[in-house]
C-alpha cells in the first residue's frame, strides 16, 4: 500500500474520532484494579529476517514474565501476535483491530514505514506503541509521543558510519537506499553526520521500496560512473543481497570499491547462518554494523535457551530478538508499576460513535484508553537489567549507551574489527569498559582492527576515481599577456610555460590516469585575474585551475590549493642610482643613534674605572683638570686598545675586560660594514620599502589582474586613486623611468616570482625593502576535493628528486644584470645589533659600582662615625662633606690611619684591662696639647 494511501486513512480516522472533543462515556464495566489480564498485541513480518527470530523470543519473553509471580502479582500477559506479511496495509488493519479489544499496548510494527501511520493512530486512542525494529530517526516523541522505540536510534548509527568514513579520511560517500521512510529519514542523518566531519554524500541511488533486478542494475550502473568508491547501502534485508548479487555481476565488488552495510547485513548474517557460499562470495570485504548488547548473566542464559526455543523451527537469534525479548519484560514492570498505582485498563467511545455504527470496519468499536499517559509515563520511567543490558530512557527517549558493533565480513564468515559508542567514538576494546572514563574522541585514540577490503586487499582504498563516463576535467588557464615564460596560450591546443610543465610533471607521478583539458581564461588582451578563476571552480564552469594562482585568504575560501609548487609574495620594485664614496662615508657603518649610544657609553665606562681606580691607582689621581683628561683619555683610548693607565682593583678589572670584548664587537663590525661600503658598489633608491609608499602619495603600479591591488587598498589602506594598472613589462619599466613627476610611478609593487623575471635585464631597477607578504603559487581544486591532496604529494615528490628546480631552470632562469656585485645600500649597523652587549656591560657596571660603594661606605663608618658623633658635627652637610673627603681620600692614607687609630686604642687601655671612652681619650689629648704649649711657653720665657 502506498503511504499517499496509508496518510488518507489516517486522516479519515483522525476527522471521525477528534470531531467535538472527548466527552468520556463509560462503557466497559470492568475497572477492576488487578485485573487477571492485560491484552497486548504484536504485529510485525513473521516471516522476515527480523520477525522470525522476534516471534520467538516475544513468546518466549511472554511466557517467562506469565510464570514469575513477582512481575505482574498473578495478573497475565495475554500476547496477540499479527502477521503483517510485509503489507503496511494488512499492519495499519492489524492495528485498528487490537484497538477494538481493548488493547493496553501495542509491540511493533516491524517497518519504520508503518510505525509512521500507526503513530498517528495511537496519538489519538493513547495506546502505547513500542517498536524495536523501528529505528526511522525521524519517529520524534514530539510528533508522536506515544511511540517507544525500545532498540537503537537509526541516528547513531549513521554517527558511527560517518566516523569511520573520517577515520579513514575519505570525503565523499554514495549512498544506496529504498526511496521511503526509512531509507531517506536514514540517509538524510548520514548526510548531516557526514556534513559535521566535512564529508559529504556525493550522490544519492534511490530505489523503489520493492525493485526488480533490472533496476538494481540500472541503479548501479549509474553508481559505477561516479567518482566515488565508497557505497553505504541501507536498504530492507528482504533484497538487500539481491544489490550485491547485482554488484557482483558488474564488477563492482572488486579492488578499491569500499561498501558499509547499516546492520541489515549483520541480521541477516546472525539469522540465516550459514549463508550459500554464492552469498557469501558476493559481500566478501564489507563493512557492516550490529548493534551491541554487552555480554551478561541474563544474556548467556537467554542465548543457551535459544536452540531449545527454536528445534522445530530453527532459526538464528540476532540483536531485534533480544531487544523484542526486553521489549516484552520493559512493558511488564511498566503495567505491573501502572496497575500499583491504582491504574485501570478501561476504554472510552467517542461521543459521536453512533454516527460511526454500521459499515464493516466497525470504526465505532474504538477505544480510548483511559490510562494511557499514566502507563505512558512507567514505560519511560522503567530501569531494569534486561539481556540487552541496562534498559533505561534519556530525556529524548533514546536508550541509553548507544553502540554498535563494526563487523568485515571474511571468507565463510565475520570477524568484529572494532566498536563505536557515542560515548568515546571508534575503539578496539568493548563499550562498556569506557563508559566509567571520560569521552575521549581524540583522533589517537580512535582506531579499528586490519580490514579485508573488497578484491582481498588489506591497503586502504583510495575511496575514489576517476568517473568512467569519458568526460574529461575542464581545467582553467590564465590566458597571460605579459611574463608568458609562466603560462603561455598560443592555441586551444598550444599551451605551454612554467606553470602547465609543472602541472604536468605531478598528473604523471599519480598512480592513476586523469583525463583533463586545458581550457583559456581570458580574453588575451588583459591579464585575467585569478580571483575570478578560482570563483570559476565554484560556479561549476571548471574541475580545477591551474597557473599563477597565489594562494591568499580569500581564494582559499572557494577553492583547496595544493602545496605552494613556488614560493613568492609582494615586494616593492623602484629606480636606483649609484652612491659613489664622499668625504663622511667613515661615518656610514653606524646609524646616529648608534654613533651617540657608543660614546656615551666610552664615557660611562671611563668615569666607572675611574672611579673604582681613583683611591689606589695614582695614573687616576691629580688634579681635577688632569682627572678629565685621564677619565675621556682612558675612554677613547680603549676603541684602539691603546689605553696607558693600568688598572689595579679587581672591579676594575672586569669592567674593562668586559668593555674591551664589547669594543671588540663593535669595531670588526665597523671595520666589516666600511669594507663593505668603501668596495662593493652601492645602489640607492629614495623608496626605502612599502612603508615610504604608504606614507607618500606618489602613484603606485601593479600588474593588471593580480591580487595586489585588492591587497594594497584593503589591507594598507591606499587610495585607489594612486594605483596605477600595467600590462607588460615594458609599460611598467617606462612608467618608473618617467617617475612620478612625468606621469609614471614611484614604484611598482608585485609578486617576487614576476620581479626576478623583470630585473633580469633591468639592472636600473631594484627591490627596496623587505617582501611584506608571504604566499606561493598553488593549483586550484573544489572543495574537499581528493585530487588535491594526491597532486600536494605529487609536487612534493617533485621537489624531493629535483625536478620542480630543473622545470624552474628551463623556464625562469635569465642571465644576471650586467651591474656585477652591486647590491642596494647596506643596511646601515643598528643599536638593536647591539643592545644586548651594552645592556651587559651596564648591568655589569651597575654592579661593580654597587660593590664598590657598599665597602667605602662600610670604611666610612667604621672610621668616622663615632668620632662626628661625640664631636656633635652629625649634621648631614657635615657627613656629606666628611664622607666625600674621605672617597677622595688615597687609600694608603686611609690604612695608616687606620693603624695609627689601633696603636692608640692599645694605648689607652687601663691596667685591669679597661678602655678609656673616646671622651676621655679626647680630653687626654687636650690635656696633653695644654702640657705641652705650657712646657713650650715657660721654655719660651727661659729662653728670653
Amino acid at each position: 500500500m502506498s503511504l499517499f494511501t496509508m496518510n488518507i486513512i489516517v486522516w479519515l480516522l483522525a476527522t471521525m474520532i477528534l470531531y467535538n472533543g472527548f466527552p468520556i462515556i463509560g462503557v466497559n464495566t470492568n475497572v477492576s484494579t488487578r485485573p487477571e489480564v492485560v491484552n497486548i498485541g504484536a504485529i510485525f513480518s513473521f516471516q522476515s529476517v527480523i520477525g522470525k527470530a522476534a516471534k520467538v523470543a516475544i513468546e518466549a519473553a511472554v511466557e517467562d514474565v506469565n510464570s514469575n509471580p513477582d512481575i505482574l502479582q498473578g495478573t497475565k500477559l495475554n500476547i496477540q501476535m499479527k502477521d503483517t506479511k510485509y503489507s503496511g496495509f494488512l499492519g495499519i488493519v492489524e492495528a485498528l483491530l487490537f484497538m477494538e479489544r481493548d488493547t493496553a499496548a501495542i509491540i511493533g510494527p516491524q517497518s519504520s514505514v508503518t510505525a509512521h501511520v500507526i503513530s498517528h493512530i495511537v496519538n489519538v486512542l493513547r495506546v502505547p506503541l513500542l517498536s524495536f525494529s523501528s529505528t526511522d530517526p525521524t519517529l520524534s516523541p514530539i510528533q508522536f509521543p506515544f511511540f517507544i522505540r525500545t532498540s537503537q536510534n537509526d541516528l547513531y548509527q549513521m554517527a558511527a558510519i560517518a566516523e569511520i568514513i573520517h577515520h579513514y579520511e575519505w570525503r565523499e560517500a554514495i549512498a544506496i537506499y529504498a526511496d521511503d521512510d526509512h531509507g531517506r529519514n536514514g540517509i538524510a542523518a548520514l548526510g548531516d553526520k557526514l556534513a559535521e566531519r566535512r564529508c559529504r554524500i556525493s550522490y544519492k541511488a534511490a530505489l523503489s521500496p520493492d525493485p526488480t533486478r533490472d533496476e538494481i542494475t540500472d541503479i548501479l550502473v549509474r553508481v559505477a560512473l561516479r567518482e566515488s568508491r565508497i557505497l553505504i547501502i541501507h536498504v530492507p534485508g528482504s533484497w538487500g543481497l539481491t544489490v550485491f548479487s547485482v554488484a557482483q555481476y558488474l564488477g563492482m565488488l572488486g579492488t578499491g570499491y569500499v561498501w558499509i552495510a547499516t546492520n541489515w547485513l549483520s541480521t541477516i548474517l546472525e539469522t540465516n547462518s550459514p549463508l550459500s557460499q554464492d552469498t557469501m562470495d558476493d559481500i566478501q570485504g564489507v563493512i557492516t554494523l550490529r548493534m551491541y548488547t554487552p555480554d551478561s548473566e541474563q544474556k548467556k542464559r537467554f542465548v543457551s535457551r535459544w536452540s531449545n526455543l527454536t528445534r522445530e523451527n530453527p532459526v538464528g537469534m540476532n540483536t531485534y530478538s533480544l531487544y523484542a525479548y526486553d521489549t516484552v519484560w520493559l512493558l511488564a514492570h511498566a503495567i505491573n508499576e501502572f496497575l500499583n498505582q491504582g491504574g485501570n485498563i478501561s476504554f472510552f467511545n467517542h461521543s459521536r460513535s453512533t454516527e460511526l455504527h454500521g459499515g464493516n470496519l466497525h470504526l465505532d468499536a474504538l477505544g480510548v484508553f483511559q490510562g494511557g499517559h499514566l502507563l505512558l509515563d512507567n514505560i519511560l520511567k522503567t530501569n531494569m537489567k534486561g539481556v540487552t543490558g541496562d534498559v533505561r530512557f534519556t530525556s529524548d527517549r533514546n536508550l541509553i549507551h548507544p553502540a554498535y558493533e563494526i563487523i568485515n565480513v571474511i571468507g565463510t564468515g565475520h570477524r568484529s574489527i572494532g566498536y563505536w559508542s557515542n560515548h568515546s567514538g571508534l575503539s578496539t576494546v568493548p563499550p562498556e569498559t569506557l563508559w566509567e572514563k571520560p569521552p575521549n574522541h581524540s583522533s589517537s585514540s580512535l582506531k579499528l582492527h586490519g580490514v579485508v577490503w573488497p578484491g582481498q586487499m588489506t591497503d586502504k582504498p583510495r575511496g575514489w576515481v576517476f568517473p568512467n563516463s569519458g568526460r574529461y576535467l575542464t581545467i582553467g588557464v590564465p590566458h597571460r599577456v605579459s611574463y608568458r615564460e609562466f603560462v603561455s596560450v598560443r592555441g586551444p591546443d598550444a599551451i605551454t610555460g612554467y606553470c602547465i610543465d609543472v602541472f604536468t610533471a605531478a598528473v604523471n607521478l599519480l598512480p592513476y590516469a586523469v583525463p583533463y583539458k586545458l581550457v583559456p581564461f581570458g580574453d588575451g588582451h588583459i591579464n585575467p585575474s585569478g580571483t575570478e578563476l578560482v570563483r570559476m571552480i565554484t560556479a561549476g564552469e571548471f574541475d580545477a585551475a591551474i597557473g599563477d594562482i597565489a594562494i591568499i585568504t580569500n581564494r582559499t575560501k572557494m577553492a583547496d590549493f595544493t602545496q605552494p609548487y613556488i614560493e613568492s609574495g609582494l615586494v616593492v620594485v623602484a629606480p636606483v642610482r649609484r652612491k659613489d664614496s664622499n668625504a663622511l662615508s667613515f661615518l656610514r657603518p653606524f646609524t646616529r643613534r648608534m654613533w651617540a649610544v657608543t660614546a656615551i657609553f666610552f664615557l660611562v665606562v671611563g668615569t666607572v674605572v675611574w672611579l673604582l681606580e681613583h683611591r689606589m691607582n695614582d695614573d687616576f689621581r691629580g688634579p681635577p683638570r688632569k682627572q678629565v683628561v685621564t677619565i675621556l683619555w682612558f675612554s677613547f683610548s680603549t676603541w684602539f686598545f691603546s689605553h696607558r693607565e693600568n688598572t689595579v682593583s679587581a672591579l676594575g678589572r672586569i669592567i674593562l675586560i668586559i668593555w674591551l670584548f664589547v669594543v671588540l664587537i663593535i669595531n670588526s663590525s665597523y671595520t666589516a660594514s666600511l669594507t663593505s661600503i668603501l668596495t662593493v658598489q652601492q645602489l640607492v633608491s629614495p623608496i626605502k620599502g612599502i612603508e615610504t609608499l604608504v606614507s607618500s602619495n606618489d602613484p603606485i603600479g601593479y600588474q593588471h589582474g593580480s591580487f595586489a591591488r585588492n591587497y594594497l587598498i584593503d589591507e594598507l589602506k591606499i587610495d585607489p586613486s594612486r594605483l596605477v594598472p600595467f600590462n607588460s613589462p615594458e609599460e611598467c619599466a617606462k612608467a618608473l623611468k618617467d617617475g612620478p613627476h612625468k606621469g609614471g610611478v614611484a614604484a611598482m609593487v608585485d609578486d617576487r616570482a614576476y620581479i626576478e623575471l623583470f630585473l633580469s635585464t633591468r639592472c636600473e631597477f631594484s627591490i627596496v625593502g623587505q617582501e611584506f607578504t608571504k604566499n606561493g603559487w598553488g593549483f586550484a581544486f573544489p572543495r574537499d576535493s581528493p585530487l588535491a591532496v594526491d597532486m600536494s604529494t605529487a609536487l612534493l615528490k617533485l621537489s624531493e628528486n629535483g625536478d620542480l628546480q630543473r622545470i624552474h631552470d628551463k623556464w625562469l632562469l635569465r642571465r644576471a644584470c650586467s651591474f656585477q656585485g652591486a647590491k642596494m645600500d647596506v643596511d646601515r649597523l643598528q643599536l638593536k645589533s647591539f643592545w644586548g652587549l651594552y645592556v651587559m656591560c651596564g648591568v655589569a657596571c651597575l654592579i661593580a659600582l654597587s660593590i664598590y660603594f657598599f665597602k667605602i661606605v662600610r670604611k666610612f663608618y667604621r672610621q668616622y662615625s663615632e668620632e662626628l658623633e661625640f664631636s656633635g658635627q652629625s649634621s648631614q652637610s657635615t657627613r656629606i662633606q666628611t664622607f666625600l673627603s674621605f672617597v677622595d681620600e688615597k687609600e694608603e692614607e686611609y690604612k695608616s690611619r687606620s693603624k695609627r687609630r689601633q696603636m692608640e686604642k692599645a694605648s689607652n687601655r687601663t691596667d685591669d684591662g679597661s678602655i678609656c671612652s673616646p671622651h676621655s681619650i679626647s680630653n687626654k689629648r687636650d690635656l696633653s696639647s695644654n702640657s705641652e704649649f705650657a712646657s713650650n711657653k715657660s721654655l719660651g720665657t727661659s729662653e728670653v
